[in-house]
């Protein structure tokens, strides 16, 4: 009997059933024990499947989202090039202004080298420094530049230059300049005998003319001229502080100025260009030209009050560049069609002022007075 009792716990209760004519049925259910599982057989997460597939969505949405910005880009219709300078021009003043001043720090170390070097800061001609200078007045087809080469083998220690007189496209003179101590007879005759032996005639009176300049009276005409361009400079800078009664605008309008004649200065002796009185003139003219564009521009942007800083700005542009660009053609035209070496050589500096003062106006005193506005408008 006791060994009957655990079978009996382990059968589980009996389950009553009708068949299908009513007679009631016993169903006797027993609990099948499953065997133990191994861990072998347990299935282990895998890690790395999520992570890949995770990554795989995130690179297809960054894909469509790139695809989507390309799509509206394309859609919308790109900026005029003039809409993108002007744009540039006006949020990048800053960064701009980093031009001009490279460029008359440039311009600095160049005439600082050719000072050093040379002893003087510009190539003087001889109006400037003394010599003598020969014209021939006799019709000849001379050719000028193997003159020139053979007087320079001979005066080795003298600056020679021979330029031609045209006149309807045809050869009617020759000028010859060299620095020279004309006061000297033997050395004016040597002169006069090598450029004969060169050009293959004799000059008679009628031939040519010649004039003779002083080293002293040289020298004196070049202190006297640099006097004359510094006392210009100075009473300008004046003129500019009385009128706009404000030190930042007046230092723009000078700084500007400055810059021109010395970044041209700085070009004019990178070309070699020797310069004579007239050339000194060419830049009294060229300070009158600057200050002429810069006042326009203060005067724009500080005595006007109606609309933005920068819509007052480029209507300074405009009239500004307006004004270069015909000026410009003017000496351009100069240039070519007039015939004095003396005149053209100021065509020449004043036309290299005109495009330097366009980066110094527009763009280092725009800035200056942009920078000046914004922090008196903080500032109130």
């Amino acid at each position: 009997m006791e060994e009957n009792k655990p079978k009996e716990e382990n059968k589980q209760p009996e389950i009553d059933l009708v068949d299908n004519e009513g007679n009631k049925e016993k169903l006797e259910v027993y609990e099948e024990k499953e065997a133990p599982i191994t861990e072998q057989e347990i299935i282990k997460p895998k890690t790395e499947e999520p992570a890949k597939e995770q990554k795989q969505e995130t690179l297809t949405e960054n894909k469509e989202e790139e695809h989507k910005e390309r799509e509206q880009e394309s859609k919308e219709p790109k900026k005029p090039l003039k809409k993108r300078v002007l744009d540039f021009y006006d949020k990048q003043y800053k960064k701009l202004m980093i031009i001009p001043i490279i460029l008359l720090i440039i311009a600095i170390l160049v005439i600082g080298i050719q000072t050093a070097t040379t002893g003087s800061f510009i190539h003087k001609d001889v109006s400037l420094k003394g010599g003598a200078t020969l014209t021939i007045t006799r019709e000849n087809n001379i050719d000028i530049l193997e003159l020139e080469r053979s007087m320079e083998q001979e005066f080795t220690d003298n600056d020679i230059s021979v330029r031609s007189i045209n006149k309807g496209g045809k050869q009617i003179g020759v000028i010859i300049v060299a620095d020279i101590d004309g006061t000297n007879k033997q050395q004016l005759n040597s002169f006069i005998e090598s450029i004969e032996s060169n050009i293959g005639f004799e000059l008679t009176e009628e031939d040519y003319s010649i004039e003779v300049m002083g080293s002293s009276l040289g020298t004196s005409f070049f202190k006297e001229t640099l006097l004359a361009l510094l006392a210009a400079f100075v009473l300008m800078s004046i003129v500019i502080l009385i009128y706009f009664r404000s030190f930042i605008p007046s230092l723009g309008v000078i700084l500007a100025a400055f810059s021109d004649i010395i970044i041209t200065l700085a070009i004019v002796d990178l070309a070699g260009m020797k310069l004579s009185t007239g050339g000194i003139a060419a830049f009294l003219m060229l300070i009158g030209y600057s200050v002429d564009t810069n006042v326009l521009l203060n005067t724009r942007v500080l005595k006007r009050t109606e609309g933005h800083v920068f819509d007052r700005i480029m209507g300074a542009v405009k009239t500004g560049l307006m004004m270069t660009v015909t000026t410009a053609g003017a000496l351009i035209v100069g240039i070519i069609f007039v015939q004095s070496a003396i005149i053209k050589q100021i065509m020449i500096i004043v036309l290299i002022g005109l495009f330097v003062d366009t980066i110094n106006t527009w763009i280092q005193n725009v800035g200056i007075l942009r920078i000046y506005i914004e922090k008196k408008q903080k500032n109130e």
